[in-house]
This record gives C-alpha cells, sequence and structure tokens, in this order.
C-alpha cells in the first residue's frame, strides 16, 4: 500500500531534523563551555552574510561537500601561526599585541573557543596540513630528524607507529591542492635555501635560534612528510619568507593556500630574542603589522582570500581540547597533561566575514585543515574527517 502524500512529507521533514542534530559541531572539553555561536556571555552576534563572486565549481574528482557561500567563493587562503600563547594572553584585556587583538580583529571576527590539538609545537602543525595525530617523537618536537616507523593504518586514516618523518601514502593537503590542479607554497622566515630540513636520522640543529638564523624546523610541517620532501614540489614550494611579495603581486601569482611561518622572534617563540629583539607577543604583534597589511592589500585578497591569524598552542601547562579530542592511536595524551593543546583564538578575516565580529564556535586545527579542504572541494583528511569547518557562523549564509 502507498503512504499517503502527507505521511511521506512528515517522514521526510523528521529524517531532515535527525541529519541536522546528527551534524552540529562538538563542544569543549576540559574547559568552560559556551554557546555554539555568538558572543562568549551568549548575547547574540551579529554574523555577516557572504557576498562575492558566486561559487566557484569544484575540480573534477573532488568530494561533494555543502558550504556556505562565503567559503565557497574563497580561493587564495593565508594560514599564519604564531606560538605559544593561550587566548587570554594574547586577547585578553592586559594583551600586548594590540595589531592582534584590537585593530585585526576589527577587521575580521575573533574565534574565541578555537583550541590547539596537542603539545608541544611540532603535533599541532602536523595536524594542520595532514589530520594526523602526534607520536610520542613529534610531542617532543623531534630534536632528532626520523623516519616514522609505520606499522599500520586505522581509521580515520592515522598512521600508527613512532617518528617524525611520514611515509610515503600518509597524505597532505599540499598533495592533495596539486593533485586537483590548485597550487600551494610555504613561506619560512629565516629558512634561506628552499626546502631546508636535516639529514634523516640526524639532530635538528635549528631546535635553538642563533644569531643570522631564527628557522625553526619543527614550524615547517611540509618537510616531515616523504610525499614532499621526495617531490620536486618542496625545492618548489617550500620557500623563504622573502618571495611572498613577489607572490603576492598578483592573483595569478599567489598560491591557493599560502601558508606562513615567522620565526622564532618574529612568532613569539623566543623572549627576549638572540637579535636583541624583546621577542614574545611584543615581537609577533610588530611581525604582524609588517606582514599582513601587505597580505590584505594583495589583489587575491581582496578578489576571494581568507586569512586566519592563530597560534600552534598554549602555554604547555594548559592542555585543554574542544569537539571530542581526546587519546589517538599513538598517545593517550596529545597534550601531554591532558586531551589537547589549549584554547589560543585566532582571527578570520575574509571579504566574506563581517568585520568587529565575535564567534564562540568550537573550533580546533583540523578544523582549519577542513575548512581548506572544503573551500577546495577536497576530500577531509584523518582527524578532518570528524572536525566541522568554519560555517555559515563565521561565513553567513
Amino acid at each position: 500500500m502507498r503512504a499517503r502524500p502527507t505521511l511521506m512529507l512528515l517522514a521526510l521533514l523528521v529524517a531532515g531534523a535527525l541529519l541536522a542534530a546528527c551534524s552540529s559541531g562538538g563542544t569543549p572539553s576540559g574547559a568552560p563551555s559556551g554557546p555554539q555561536s555568538g558572543s562568549p556571555d551568549g548575547s547574540p552576534t551579529t554574523i555577516g552574510s557572504a557576498g562575492g563572486a558566486p561559487p566557484a565549481a569544484a575540480p573534477s574528482g573532488a568530494a561533494a561537500t555543502e558550504r556556505p557561500g562565503g567559503l565557497a567563493a574563497v580561493r587564495h587562503v593565508f594560514v599564519v601561526n604564531l606560538e605559544n600563547k593561550s587566548f587570554d594572553q594574547t586577547f585578553g584585556p592586559g594583551a600586548v599585541a594590540p595589531y592582534l587583538a584590537r585593530t585585526l580583529t576589527a577587521k575580521g571576527q575573533l574565534l574565541t573557543q578555537y583550541y590547539a590539538v596537542a603539545h608541544h609545537s611540532l603535533p599541532n602543525y602536523i595536524a594542520q596540513i595532514s589530520g594526523q595525530g602526534p607520536s610520542k617523537q613529534t610531542q617532543g618536537d623531534c630534536p632528532r630528524y626520523t623516519e616514522f616507523m609505520r606499522d599500520s593504518i586505522v581509521p580515520p586514516d592515522q598512521a600508527v607507529g613512532d617518528g617524525c618523518v611520514y611515509p610515503q601514502g600518509v597524505d597532505t593537503v599540499a598533495g592533495q591542492l596539486e593533485g586537483h590542479g590548485y597550487t600551494w607554497r610555504g613561506y619560512m622566515q629565516d629558512m634561506g635555501r628552499p626546502c631546508r630540513h636535516p639529514t634523516l636520522n640526524a639532530l635538528d640543529t635549528s631546535q635553538q635560534a642563533r644569531r643570522g638564523d631564527q628557522y625553526a624546523t619543527r614550524h615547517n610541517p611540509f618537510v616531515y612528510f616523504r610525499e614532499i620532501t621526495g617531490s620536486p614540489a618542496c625545492a618548489r614550494d617550500v620557500v623563504d619568507l622573502s618571495r611572498l611579495p613577489q607572490d603576492l603581486s598578483s592573483a595569478a601569482s599567489t598560491p591557493n593556500l599560502s601558508y606562513i611561518s615567522p620565526d622564532l622572534c618574529s612568532d613569539g617563540h623566543d623572549q627576549p630574542c638572540v637579535d636583541g629583539r624583546p621577542g614574545g607577543l611584543v615581537s609577533a604583534d610588530a611581525w604582524l603589522r609588517t606582514w599582513v597589511p601587505r597580505i590584505l592589500a594583495s589583489p587575491a585578497f581582496g578578489k576571494d582570500g581568507l586569512l586566519v591569524v592563530t597560534f600552534d598552542e598554549a602555554e604547555s601547562d594548559t592542555a585543554a581540547a574542544c569537539c571530542g579530542e581526546g587519546a589517538t592511536p599513538n598517545t593517550d595524551q596529545p597534550g601531554i597533561t591532558g586531551p589537547g593543546g589549549g584554547r589560543v583564538g585566532a582571527v578570520v578575516v575574509s571579504p566574506f566575514v563581517r568585520p568587529g565580529t565575535r564567534n564562540a564556535t568550537s573550533y580546533n586545527h583540523f578544523s582549519l585543515l577542513r575548512t581548506i579542504e572544503d573551500a577546495f572541494g577536497l576530500p577531509a583528511l584523518g582527524y578532518a574527517q570528524d572536525a566541522h569547518p568554519f560555517g555559515a557562523d563565521v561565513f553567513g549564509s
């Protein structure tokens, strides 16, 4: 017997409601909970509506995804990582980074519940481009540049084993972009020669800054994947920061993904610095004041850009997490003393984001990876499969 039309309609409505409920985002674990959108005190915050160009078609073979209008229009993503600061220190009333905490947040949206996923630095950078959880050695920042000895792969695409440099077959967003006809580039301050990294199984001599050389290998996630270091792409696309102004000169020469790591002083890691600068947030803010306006004034950003400025991790004694993060195949405590890397916050600036807004939705580094992948219609890697991307609460509907 056929169901009556009204009963069929009712069944469809119920199914739609259940699907919407299942796709809602996570809440913080080990941290204060907050409303899923709006201001931290629960009062409503207006989130801007999308604008700009119509959504571009995903490249052939890319995964089909539901994307808010603004994210679908994004074609140039810029990611800047700073170092080792908790949210209250950076964005609180006593912040000593006025450009980041006030000027830049006025240009975009402050994500007040954005979390790192691990300690120390390296597993957070690796998470942002691959969705891999930490290994015991990446938790220690890999003072020796060892090969990752993989035993197996378990869901969601996690390499089980230990070591630092992941073997072929462990994918990155860089490989995804290249495979789908997009471009990417990592810009590393003070790196000098392209694709600079230690010899396999040698000591990493960049663990400490030196005068004239404050590059840190552990802040360059691309050189921890044989997919990249074993390819001509490494010398072509993992370059010194000095290359960025040339690439920003036109939209055509700007990569679809620009991943930027300042040096050990300019990222706020060292304080004071070996060259006499104060370091910490003071030097990080000065770096942002110099480089971010160049990005925002570039043709690519003005056309369809998205800038995300965040921190790799909070201070090491803060291991809070969000979004259901916890034990991974290689470690019970990704944050060494807890489930995550602490609350760091992030600033999102784009022509498709309303300026001067705040958003208390829970996000983390896996969410950032998922956002980049969704923008270009790519399948989600690793723990990004379980993360929710920046949605209509960031970009509008």
